[in-house]
């Protein structure tokens, strides 16, 4: 029987990551936990807004998402990003994310949600830096994005090459606190936007950075009897970190595992699926998660 993901979540109130399936249940990702897969048939979409794609239509093994044109449109048309939710009553918090030196980011999340948009984008650390109405923040967003010259995303690629080479806690905050000092001294926020004081939030245990080896290759993508297993290492948003029997590292971004049908692998499979850079072996494994 295959199982299908539906991504990674970090719920609120841990820092311990899990698996989604789909029909709800849940794997928590402890650090060492033994995992093992095997993709089967062909990536379909996973549809949008809890709606599947009436198709089911067959999707690039490649794509960061899986859903077909269609449904990633309709997707998007609902989302906050999209500024189609102006009338949203929930309150929202402004932040910035660092996640290594010379990246940091500005965003928005619903307070709601407390830090899991950071532990998502696997933000190091981070600080809030307002809160108020969606589209008072939203419009602080840009504003802030302007002023202190920083993007409001970082391509997982870039966050990737840092993480084993990390300063220490007290360095990390260091550059995120003078963007902070600079962001509550500027004139022109929105007038319903409280300012919040800094705090650095910093997620390297929780992610398990602190000694992490550079990684060794990264998955490109997965293949119809493809197989990933290996002991998890670090958790770093949707990026797990794999040590395979052959001692290599290998990241796999779980993005990549929605929309195939999975099935457990046994501890000699090794690493079948294409891999940018080197790398490769097998693990033990316990049962599909």
């Amino acid at each position: 029987m295959a199982w299908r993901c539906a991504g990674i979540s970090w719920p609120r109130g841990t820092r311990m990551p899990v698996l989604v399936w789909e029909g709800g249940r849940v794997s928590p990702l402890a650090s060492g936990k033994e995992l093992g897969f095997r993709a089967e048939g062909e990536r379909r979409c996973v549809g949008a807004r809890g709606n599947p794609c009436p198709p089911a239509a067959v999707v690039s093994g490649r794509a960061m998402q899986a859903r077909c044109g269609e449904c990633a449109r309709l997707d998007r048309a609902h989302s906050v990003a999209a500024d189609t939710m102006a009338d949203d009553p929930r309150t929202y918090r402004v932040y910035l994310a660092w996640f290594g030196p010379g990246m940091v980011k500005v965003g928005i999340t619903a307070e709601e949600r407390g830090a899991a948009r950071l532990l998502e984008q696997g933000a190091v650390v981070f600080s809030w830096l307002g809160r108020g109405p969606l589209m008072a923040a939203r419009r602080t967003e840009e504003l802030l994005r302007t002023a202190l010259g920083v993007p409001d995303r970082i391509p997982y690629a870039a966050k990737r090459a840092v993480r084993a080479e990390l300063p220490g806690m007290v360095e990390r905050a260091v550059e995120i606190e003078a963007l902070h000092r600079r962001a509550v001294a500027l004139d022109g926020w929105a007038e319903s936007l409280e300012r919040v004081a800094f705090e650095a939030v910093d997620h390297a245990e929780a992610f398990g950075l602190d000694g992490l080896p550079t990684a060794s290759g990264v998955v490109r993508e997965l293949v119809d009897g493809g197989v990933v297993a290996g002991r998890l290492v670090a958790a770093a948003g949707p990026d797990l970190h794999l040590r395979t029997a052959a001692d290599a590292l290998v990241v796999l971004d779980t993005r990549l595992m929605t929309g195939w049908g999975l099935t457990g692998a046994d501890a000699g499979s090794g690493v079948t699926v294409p891999v940018v850079g080197t790398g490769g072996g097998g693990a033990v494994q316990d049962g599909l998660f």
